[in-house]
């Protein structure tokens, strides 16, 4: 064991369509290998979960290969390792896990088997000097919009609000292929945005009436914004693509930060995390600066290469829950589709 900087904690992260690996020393990064297969989803405008299994298949010992050699270890040097259990494809997570496995097995060291959703915002650990406990965090991606306030990143989570219906990401996504953008969305749709009017089209708010912030003030829902852009475009044969782009991921992007904010200032809390792919949106950054700035909160969000699945946030939950002193997964663990983010291990 590292005895200056901590454990040194291998990352398995194989939830969707990157095969990635992180080697975490404590709080220190020292690899974080992503092999993606997007390319390989991108014609069929979605990730397709046997593509992304024999992706993973293919990918997972050149990725481990090639972390050892950044970090200038070898196997025997590890102390632990973690793996991503859930939620995810579960054909996807079984290539991780079984790996996981087998390391911890031949190698005989202790193995955690994590969120995917928390180590989203366990990453900040590994790109912030201090971070503070209790926060408020808006984990938001392909697959995941959710509003939580974090007591202990290695077991109190507690969900304040979710989305109803599509992820922030997945309306991306939607978008993005209904206006020939490509996949994944995200990106595509932040590039066609940049430096265009982000009020030129008002497109609708979700649960932001009197009523909603009564009664679900910190849930999410983007089916109505999905259909509103839908029917503009019908409506609209020769629209400009940049401004609609931009008008929608305004929209999401408003509501994200209302209910952020809103968060921080009822629980008391001044800090806010953002996590999870979407986080990488140009727009949401500058704008979450802005406004946290306004309402004095403490903002953090990961540089954009870690905001992404990655093994690093996988290694980064690991250390994290043995510094902790949590106890390791049985090596017989079950991976799991539908994993709740307050299960932060098994």
């Amino acid at each position: 064991m590292s005895a200056v900087r901590g454990p040194l904690v291998l990352g398995i992260e194989t939830s969707c369509d990157e095969t990635a690996i992180g080697i975490v020393a404590g709080r220190t990064l020292l690899a974080n290998v992503i092999a993606s297969s997007v390319d390989e989803h991108a014609r069929f405008g979605g990730v397709v979960p046997e593509i992304a299994s024999r992706a993973h298949l293919e990918a997972i010992q050149p990725a481990l290969a090639q972390a050892l050699k950044d970090a200038g270890l070898t196997l025997r040097d590890i102390d632990a390792v973690a793996v991503t259990a859930g939620p995810g494809l579960i054909g996807a997570l079984l290539v991780g896990t079984s790996t996981a496995a087998g390391l911890a097995l031949g190698l005989g060291r202790p193995i955690y088997a994590v969120n995917h959703l928390a180590a989203h915002i366990s990453v900040d650990y590994l790109t912030h000097s201090n971070p503070v406990e209790p926060t408020i965090a808006l984990l938001v991606s392909g697959g995941h919009s959710s509003l939580l306030k974090i007591d202990d990143i290695t077991h109190s989570i507690t969900k304040l609000g979710a989305t109803m219906d599509d992820a922030a990401g997945e309306a991306f996504d939607k978008i993005a292929r209904i206006m020939d953008l490509g996949f994944p969305g995200g990106p595509a749709i932040d590039r066609t945005a940049r430096d265009c009017n982000p009020t030129s089209i008002d497109f609708p708010r979700g649960l932001t009436t009197s009523e909603d912030w009564r009664t679900r003030p910190y849930d999410f829902s983007f089916s109505g914004l999905k259909t509103a852009v839908a029917r503009y475009l019908e409506a609209t044969p020769n629209y400009a693509k940049p401004d609609v782009a931009a008008s929608f991921q305004e929209a999401v992007v408003d509501v994200l930060l209302q209910k952020a904010v809103r968060a921080c200032q009822e629980s008391g809390i001044d800090r806010l995390v953002i996590a999870g792919g979407v986080a990488a949106n140009s727009r949401l950054r500058h704008l979450a600066a802005e406004r946290c700035e306004r309402a004095k909160i403490t903002l953090a969000i990961p540089e954009p290469a870690l905001c992404t699945d990655n093994g690093a946030m996988v290694a980064s939950l690991g250390a994290l829950v043995i510094a902790a002193g949590r106890p390791a997964s049985p090596l017989a663990f079950d991976a799991t589709s539908s994993m709740d983010v307050e299960t932060v291990s098994l």
